[in-house]
């Protein structure tokens, strides 16, 4: 079956940097446009990052541009986000998010910025 396993998540201190992993089981993952959510305490989830089926394609929220990096490397079936000056608007549970016949989630990556 689809398994979407993050990882990477924590806490740390406002500007400094995390990088979560999301490794991907039970489908053709090159295949798939790839996402990344986060839903931070009393709002709504909201889409973070997305990156096309080869990677040559990124999208970002403008929350996040210029020091979110979203990336995939479709050998080892993992969809990666390199996340730096954090800061305390970013803390949330951050998703890796497949849309196939179905849309598939995570169980989500806790991650804390504050000092």
């Amino acid at each position: 079956q689809v398994q979407l396993v993050e990882s990477g998540g924590g806490l740390v201190q406002p500007g400094g940097s995390l990088r979560l992993s999301c490794a991907a089981s039970g489908f053709t993952f090159s295949s798939y446009t790839m996402r990344w959510y986060r839903q931070a305490p009393g709002k709504e989830r909201e889409l973070v990052a997305s990156i096309s089926r080869t990677g040559s394609s990124t999208n970002y929220d403008d929350s996040v541009k210029g020091r979110f990096t979203i990336s995939r490397d479709n050998a080892k079936n993992t969809v990666y986000l390199q996340m730096n000056s954090l800061k305390p608007e970013d803390t949330a549970v951050y998703y890796c998010n497949a849309v196939t016949q179905y849309v598939y989630w995570g169980q989500g990556t806790r991650v804390t910025v504050s000092s």
